[in-house]
């Protein structure tokens, strides 16, 4: 009904809108339960975005090779640019803003914290360990790519892209659920935590559903 209601009061747009999912919070404080409302989740989504996450990987030597030739990820980074990296703050940002998630091979772990952890590290995107098997990297990368990730810091609402418009409804709302399910849980009362739902395409106006206690 939500997702129905935001597509009849959008205008038509040249281009392919995204559908974003914001839930408003109640029965908390923003100073004393600071730690329940730093939010940084990665949530596994039924239905993947048309438009993959972008993926960027730092690995060496022979799984930096597979890495590339698999096309599993966007990017491959060498342990050479990320010192080069650790030497322009712009370009640590640029990249940053570039790449949805990063995943990192394990002995680089602390390489990467040094050189890009103040950047990334702020913005709930330091790396996830990768072990050498490709078949184990392929796992990761392939939930990541099905995933979105809800970031907020002691606020009290979340919002996150649940999917495009040229999605159907039924699997709007089934990503819809899996967020909602997923945040659910961290929320000390449940349900009872939350005030409103909205759904809205990007440049509309949201529709708004009251959650009854």
């Amino acid at each position: 009904m939500l997702i129905k209601k935001a597509r009849e009061s959008a205008k038509k747009r040249n281009f392919v809108q995204s559908v974003e999912f914001i839930m408003s919070l109640k029965g908390l404080d923003v100073k004393k339960d600071r730690d329940i409302l730093n939010i940084n989740e990665v949530i596994s989504l039924p239905h993947p975005f048309p438009q993959k996450p972008k993926i960027c990987a730092v690995a060496a030597g022979e799984l930096a090779l597979k890495l590339k030739q698999s096309g599993l990820v966007d990017r491959v980074l060498s342990s050479d640019e990320i010192d080069a990296l650790a030497t322009s703050k712009r370009a640590c940002k640029r990249l940053a803003r570039e790449y949805d998630f990063f995943v990192a091979e394990a002995g680089l772990m602390p390489k990467v914290g040094r050189a890009l952890g103040p950047i990334l590290g702020p913005r709930g995107k330091m790396p996830l360990p990768l072990t050498p098997g490709l078949a184990a990297v392929d796992a990761i990368v392939g939930r990541l790519r099905a995933s979105v990730r809800v970031r907020a810091r002691g606020q009290l609402s979340f919002a996150c892209k649940i999917g495009s418009e040229n999605m159907t409804d039924e699997e709007l709302a089934d990503n819809a659920m899996a967020v909602l399910d997923t945040l659910e849980k961290k929320l000390p009362l449940g349900r009872r935590n939350i005030r409103r739902l909205f759904i809205k395409l990007a440049m509309g106006p949201p529709a708004m559903m009251v959650v009854a206690s």
